[in-house]
Order: structure tokens, then C-alpha cells, then sequence
């Protein structure tokens, strides 16, 4: 583990499942951050840290993790959760847009909380539990390797958070 990031390290094998419902848990400890930040500067900086932790959270999941699980009987749970992430995606790249001091920006950012939860709470009741029963221990280690993979491309890439305006006119493809 490491300590500076709560992230944990490169070489610490993680069943996805574990890593996603962790990084599902930061990214609310975020939301709710932000929520109390009175201050605008403090409001933009924390939005760009949740707009990229979500945005990297989300594509991992759609290139990585759901195509992985697609084959084990959840295409029912996934379409739905592809369609939820298109929702975020569309808030986030409109959120991004507005100034902090906008008078719409926290009823805005309150909404993406709130669909960002719901997700998170759909995922961790309908889809992890299908998950664990149909991937055993290794298997769910392996593709916990694979997504932690697939973030760290995305952050070194850049402000993922901005790539996701690219992706707001139709759901991710169920690969």
C-alpha cells in the first residue's frame, strides 16, 4: 500500500472487485470534499481531481473490466451501467464548462454526485456479486492487474477528465 496515495502499489495483487468498491469509496470521500469547500479555487481544483479519478474509474471499467465479465452472464447489469456512465460522462463534460462561482455549478455537481452513487451502489449490490461467484480469486486478481493497468495509462496520458467530452454522444460499445 501506499501511503501517500491510500492507492495500493503497482505490485500488490488486488481482486477488481476489491479495487473498484475502493475506488467507489474515494471518489464519494471526494464528492463530499467538495461539497464543503467554500472556496471557488478549492471548488475547481477538487473537481478536476474527482472529473479525472471518475473519468479513469469509468473507461477501466468499459475497456477493461466489463468486457472481461460480459462472457459470465451480466450483459443485463452492464448495458445498464453503460448507459449510466454516458449520464456521468455528459454532467461531468458539462460541469467542467462552468465556472466555480456559477450560481448552477454546485446544484449541478450535487447532481452528478447523486447519479455517481446510485451507480456505485448498483454496481456494488447487482454486478460485484455476480463477479465474485463467476471469477474465482486468481481470475478476479488478474483483472484487477489489468484495470490498475489500463488507470495508470490513462493518467499518465494526461487530464483524463477532458477526454470524456469526447465520449458523451452514445453509450460505450459492449465490446
Amino acid at each position: 500500500m501506499n501511503a501517500a496515495t491510500d492507492q495500493p502499489d503497482d505490485g500488490d495483487p488486488i481482486d477488481v472487485v476489491a479495487l473498484l468498491s475502493q475506488q467507489h469509496l474515494q471518489l464519494e470521500s471526494l464528492f463530499d470534499e467538495l461539497l464543503d469547500c467554500n472556496e471557488v479555487a478549492g471548488r475547481r481544483s477538487l473537481l478536476e481531481r474527482v472529473g479525472d479519478d471518475l473519468a479513469v474509474h469509468i473507461v477501466a471499467e468499459e475497456q477493461v473490466g466489463y468486457p472481461a465479465v460480459r462472457a459470465v452472464r451480466t450483459e443485463d447489469i452492464l448495458l445498464e451501467s453503460l448507459e449510466e456512465h454516458l449520464s456521468l460522462k455528459r454532467l461531468l463534460a458539462d460541469l467542467l464548462q462552468l465556472p466555480a462561482d456559477d450560481d448552477s455549478f454546485m446544484a449541478m455537481y450535487k447532481v452528478l454526485q447523486e447519479q455517481t452513487e446510485h451507480h456505485h451502489r448498483e454496481e456494488e449490490e447487482h454486478l460485484f456479486p455476480k463477479v465474485a461467484l463467476l471469477l474465482d480469486g486468481a481470475q478476479r486478481q488478474q483483472l484487477g492487474a489489468r484495470v490498475r493497468q489500463h488507470e495508470q495509462r490513462s493518467r499518465a496520458a494526461g487530464s483524463p477528465r477532458y477526454r470524456l467530452g469526447e465520449q458523451t454522444d452514445s453509450a460505450a460499445p459492449m465490446n
